[in-house]
């Protein structure tokens, strides 16, 4: 037994750790400490880096173990083994307060190494990177990305400006084999020629004016990892056959250099552009284009998925409050921010939400707190305004959905944090989904605090109010957010 091995708590009621199994997590600088009940657990906690348990139907034993290691000072991570085709026992295990999530016949000794050295923090933090895919249109993509993302195929993702063409990049990383390797990438459209192939392709001490030192350049330093080329049609068109010719040879030579280097690495390239249309006045070569392109993802405009509108608005309340409570967004907000175009997509609407919140001095988003762009008018306006032009059709409302997040440790383990869809009508749909951004804000300020008058202090408001808002949250206006609320309020 190594020196350096760390002790794991080990509590499966379905089969004993094996001999073969036990080794492979040996390897991986583990000792496991099998244990028969739920107290024993507790007992060793303290004294343990991980607590690893077996689930099976349900995730009751997740959140049992969640509330009792609260009150602990030094609470270790809680990893929860799950079969691989029990999606959606794994996407409630997060939920419900696992910190990660491992194929129940996964012993690889470099799964569990990575594991054992990396930090997971004790509690959801709101401000990590997260996405949203909540839309149908949006899920549907998704489960396409994560499919696609199993191979090293080539992929070519096209959209508007603004959609969020970098995010479904990350989510191809994240969702793949090469998740822990690098993901670099570069904007085409951003730099001069003369940098491009540099950067790129790197450069020796003195090839160069200013080459005062070697460099490796991106397809190295992606190596074992992903390379994101966005804006890819803006590439300039010599420097286009010098990147055919990487792709092909799967190897580079720095700038005065004479030897190359072999290269591992998986491309993900993205335009605004209609690159088929480049072909045609000769500004994209065709050769290029079916190499980076053997698989096409289009996202659609933010207007096509109207369903991720107001969980990306609350995602970007809570993201840029600085560590602080986010406010909320009223009905007619919500109403609002779904009755506008959109022409700027996600970026408009993240900036908008900053704009609400440099607007908003109390605890809730109104609709004189949203100022627009208006691309289409003399610039900015504000949804007060324009409220006589603000109309929200019953299939837009119906639409919404309780905010889903993916987190990208999860991504690893096929984890993509899916809640049920609202099947109310109109107005039910949109009081769904404030409600829902109401239950983020108490579950977060609950998790984080020690009792239930300090979670109403991070709130704002008497616990007296914060049990009203519970009891509130009771109420259904449909099956799964009650559901939800259940769970907040036990």
């Amino acid at each position: 037994m190594s020196e350096q091995s760390t002790s794991i708590v080990w509590f499966d009621l379905v089969e004993k750790l094996g001999e073969i199994e036990r080794e492979r997590l040996i390897e991986a600088g583990l000792r496991p400490l099998p244990v028969r009940n739920v107290t024993e657990a507790v007992a060793l906690a303290q004294s343990v880096d991980r607590l690893v348990v077996r689930l099976v139907d349900d995730t009751a034993l997740v959140a049992d173990l969640r509330k009792r290691l609260t009150p602990i000072q030094h609470r270790p991570a809680l990893v929860a083994r799950i079969d691989r085709d029990n999606f959606e026992l794994a996407v409630k295990a997060m939920r419900d307060g696992a910190d990660n999530v491992i194929a129940s016949d996964d012993f690889s000794t470099s799964t569990w190494r990575l594991k054992s050295r990396t930090h997971i923090a004790p509690a959801y933090d709101p401000r990590e990177k997260t996405y949203v895919f909540t839309d149908p249109n949006s899920q549907t993509l998704l489960a396409l990305a994560q499919r696609v993302a199993r191979s090293d195929i080539s992929v070519l993702i096209s959209g508007p400006t603004g959609v969020g063409k970098e995010v479904m990049a990350r989510v191809l990383h994240e969702s793949s084999a090469r998740s822990r390797a690098p993901f670099v990438a570069l904007n085409c459209a951003t730099l001069p020629e003369s940098l491009i192939e540099s950067i790129l392709f790197g450069h020796e001490k003195g090839s160069f004016t200013g080459a005062a030192s070697s460099r490796a350049g991106l397809f190295e330093q992606a190596n074992g990892g992903t390379l994101f080329l966005d804006e890819i049609g803006e590439m300039p068109y010599p420097l286009q056959s010098k990147l055919l010719r990487v792709l092909q040879e799967r190897e580079v030579s720095r700038l005065g250099s004479n030897q190359t280097v072999k290269l591992d690495f998986r491309l993900v390239a993205a335009t605004n552009r209609d690159l088929r249309a480049g072909i045609a006045a000769r500004e994209f070569r065709e050769d290029l284009y079916f190499r980076v392109s053997a698989f096409r993802l289009a996202i659609p405009a933010l207007a096509e998925r109207p369903g991720d509108i107001l969980p990306l608005a609350a995602l970007f309340l809570v993201k840029h409050s600085n560590g602080t409570q986010p406010p909320l967004l009223s009905r007619q907000a919500g109403e609002a921010l779904l009755g506008y175009r959109w022409p700027g997509n996600v970026r408009e609407l993240e900036n908008v939400m900053q704009r609400a919140l440099v607007m908003c001095t109390g605890g809730i988003v109104e609709p004189e707190h949203l100022v627009f762009d208006d691309l289409g008018g003399d610039g900015y306006s504000s949804a007060f305004q324009r409220s006589e032009q603000v109309h929200v059709s019953p299939t837009v409302a119906g639409a919404i959905t309780v905010p889903p997040i993916l987190r990208p440790q999860s991504f690893g383990a096929g984890v993509a944090n899916h809640f049920s869809q609202c099947k109310a009508g109109s107005d039910e749909g949109l009081q769904s989904s404030v409600r829902a951004t109401e239950y983020q804000a108490i579950m977060n300020a609950i998790r984080g605090s020690t009792s239930r008058n300090e979670a109403a202090a991070r709130l704002g408001i008497s616990p007296r109010t914060l049990r009203y808002k519970l009891a509130r949250l009771r109420e259904p206006i449909d099956s799964n957010l009650s559901a939800l609320a259940e769970g907040v309020a036990s």
